[in-house]
């Protein structure tokens, strides 16, 4: 699979968010991070600002809901036009029914696994998501330091993937920077998401390209 490459715009400045996503054109999709500050201790933004980036791009929008309560956002959340959503197993009692729900909209359903859960609990519900997002730090802020458990489980998925024909996407986000980027690709990574990495750079066209390998 190419990679695709995920900013993840938390860590832009926000008093020139035009500026800030136009200089984006490299990326091929605007990550966003949904916090409501009870399942992750941090708050981000809401429906106004994901309005905001879905008529300052035609880039596909990729929200991770870090939320207690990610059913209630999946309607409002399609009927704005994001391409990706993403939840977090442990925030819900029926996965199957709420990846289901996502994709009667047309939007590709993922399933994030936070560090310490097991790739074992999604064994069952692969068959039925677009893609997985593997978290190498613990959700909540930008600029965390790379947790290296998260490769091993990208070459399980990938092996998962391989055995049993399954054509889901693999998504890391956390610490995503040119340093390992070639190593999570090998690994089996197809969408890398970064924040800090890019945001941090002089220049973000060539941050994003290093990130692809070129």
């Amino acid at each position: 699979m190419k990679t695709k490459i995920a900013v993840s715009v938390l860590s832009a400045d926000f008093a020139k968010l035009g500026e800030e996503v136009a200089l984006l054109n490299e990326a091929d999709i605007i990550h966003l991070d949904i916090m409501d500050g009870h399942y992750v201790p941090n708050l981000s933004y809401g429906y106004p600002l994901v309005r905001c980036f879905r008529k300052l791009t035609d880039k596909p929008l990729d929200a991770h809901l870090m939320v207690t309560n990610p059913d209630e956002f999946i309607d409002e959340l399609a009927e704005i036009g994001v391409q990706y959503i993403s939840f977090h197993q442990e925030t819900v009692y029926h996965s199957h029914r709420l990846v289901q729900k996502i994709k009667s909209h047309g939007i590709k359903a993922g399933i994030a696994l936070n560090p310490a859960t097991p790739v074992s609990t999604l064994e069952d519900i692969l068959p039925d998501l677009d893609f997985v997002l593997v978290m190498s730090v613990n959700p909540g802020y930008s600029a965390q330091k790379f947790i290296p458990s998260a490769i091993a489980k990208i070459k399980a998925l990938s092996k998962i993937r391989k055995e049993r024909n399954l054509n889901f996407e693999i998504e890391i986000d956390g610490g995503v920077t040119d340093q390992n980027a070639a190593t999570l690709r090998e690994a089996g990574a197809s969408m890398l998401v970064s924040a800090s990495y890019i945001f941090s750079s002089d220049n973000y066209t060539d941050s994003i390209k290093k990130l692809r390998g070129i």
